[in-house]
């Protein structure tokens, strides 16, 4: 923690050094944040083969306070989408991306979670989840090695350091409103656009233009 006390200006002399700490409310708030990050418990493909390596004795990211992965979304505070996104698969995400409370960070993990990957122009696969739900970080790779999963929790933690508590949207004033649950038709769709899709639905199909100088 001495990389998070003593840097507002202010000199400690050196007889209180050991004793006396001088910094922030945020710096202890986002230091204790950042050293407890409980990610939500599941995978979506090939990329959460890598996550549970990550998290096993080789890598082992419990040393950076992230051993805790929860299997309720009640219990968690980052969303580690790991995988390829099919349409079958948003709703759920979005869904349990509402469940999680209040701080709450996104990562997107691996070509696919991050843009489509391989599977982009597929008729079942989304290009990327922040097309539903906001990604905090990106971790590039098909599939991601451990070390660039390690990478990307480490870039999160700088995230949070850079965060305060007067400004961030949890200690606003109001609810912070859900994200509308995509619902699963001939596509997806989204709530906020329905009106938008009946008046395309009963709009008549346009008329075949008459050629003039076709033959009769």
């Amino acid at each position: 923690m001495e990389e998070h006390i003593n840097k507002s200006g202010i000199d400690v002399s050196p007889e209180l050094q050991g004793h006396v700490a001088v910094t922030s409310i945020d710096r202890i708030y986002n230091w204790s944040r950042r050293s407890s990050i409980w990610p939500m418990m599941f995978g979506l493909a090939c990329c959460a083969i890598e996550m549970i390596c990550t998290a096993a004795s080789r890598y082992d990211f419990s040393r950076f306070g992230m051993e805790v992965m929860r299997p309720s979304p009640r219990q968690a505070d980052v969303m580690l989408v790991s995988g390829t996104v099919t349409k079958k698969m948003v709703p759920q995400i979005v869904r349990l991306y509402n469940q999680m409370a209040e701080p709450k960070y996104v990562i997107a993990m691996g070509s696919c979670a991050s843009g489509g990957g391989p599977f982009k122009e597929g008729y079942n696969v989304v290009s990327g989840i922040d097309r539903f739900v906001p990604v905090d970080i990106y971790i590039p790779g098909c599939p991601p090695t451990p070390q660039a999963l390690l990478n990307g929790l480490i870039a999160l933690q700088k995230v949070i350091d850079r965060e305060s508590i007067s400004k961030t949207r949890w200690y606003k004033k109001g609810a912070v409103e859900p994200i509308p649950v995509p619902v699963l038709g001939p596509d997806l769709m989204d709530p906020r656009k329905y009106a938008l899709i009946m008046e395309q639905s009963n709009k008549p199909e346009n008329e075949t233009p008459v050629d003039s100088n076709a033959e009769a």
